[in-house]
């Protein structure tokens, strides 16, 4: 075990750069914060590169299949590798990796998605409802920024995220026969006429435009989610969740 003092350590350096989309794909790796998503990260084996933790808190609670270096750091350290008010005491650095996609289940494809509470919430709400992959398309935030992270409580770790292409992505799938439902704030088909089938991709888009017009003129259905009162629209991530589960089989 390894003690840090001063943030000016070249170890703080680097891992400060991982607060930054550009440092963690320069790196291929990211930070994670606090005892829960340490422990998922864990128990399904993400690559732990390094653990970084305050005096007083014990690493060997942890599944970690192969023991990671730890680095014990000062408070003043740990605040300086967070962005929360009240650091929790332990956190690890991971490598990337390309996950293993499925050719078949059921998907949703993000178009553009910005903010990383929404981000973070459809990747936890797509791991309760069961889906099978999530993909990522241009201008989407970072699946490995902090604030996503924090918001998928440790489902970064049950399902596949990966960035891609959403056009080439959805034309594979076509080829495959897979159903491609793309959001509309009205007309179309209402989501709830859809449901029963036990394969679909579903795609979401930006919070201010909506899905792309190209990706929904890809799709085989648009598809809206009725609204009632006065409200002009749906918050994508609440959207996400009436969708992912209204469309599955009953």
């Amino acid at each position: 075990m390894m003690i840090i003092e001063s943030a000016k350590n070249q170890k703080v350096k680097d891992w400060k750069k991982l607060q930054t989309r550009k440092g963690r794909e320069k790196a291929q790796s990211y930070l994670i914060e606090g005892p829960h998503i340490v422990e998922e990260a864990a128990k399904f084996e993400a690559p732990i590169i390094e653990v970084i933790v305050t005096e007083g808190n014990d690493v060997s609670i942890y599944p970690f299949k192969e023991r990671p270096v730890v680095y014990t750091v000062t408070e003043k350290v740990m605040q300086e590798l967070t962005d929360t008010e009240t650091p929790q005491g332990i956190m690890a650095v991971c490598e990337m990796v390309d996950p293993h996609f499925p050719s078949a289940g059921r998907f949703l494809l993000l178009d553009a998605i910005q903010d990383p509470g929404n981000l973070g919430t459809m990747i936890r709400t797509a791991d309760s409802a069961g889906y099978d992959g999530i993909l990522l398309g241009h201008g989407t935030v970072d699946a490995y920024n902090s604030k996503v992270l924090r918001s998928t409580q440790g489902s970064i770790y049950h399902l596949p995220v990966k960035k891609a292409d959403l056009v080439e992505e959805v034309q594979k799938l076509k080829e495959l026969n897979m159903p491609i439902y793309a959001t509309e704030v009205s007309g179309g088909t209402p989501y709830d006429d859809l449901k029963g089938r036990s394969q679909f991709a579903v795609i979401l888009g930006n919070e201010a435009n909506g899905v792309s017009e190209e990706l929904q003129n890809l799709a085989d259905e648009n598809v809206y989610i009725p609204i009632y009162g006065k409200a002009e629209s749906l918050n994508v991530a609440v959207a996400a969740g009436i969708l992912m589960y209204g469309l599955l089989p009953s």
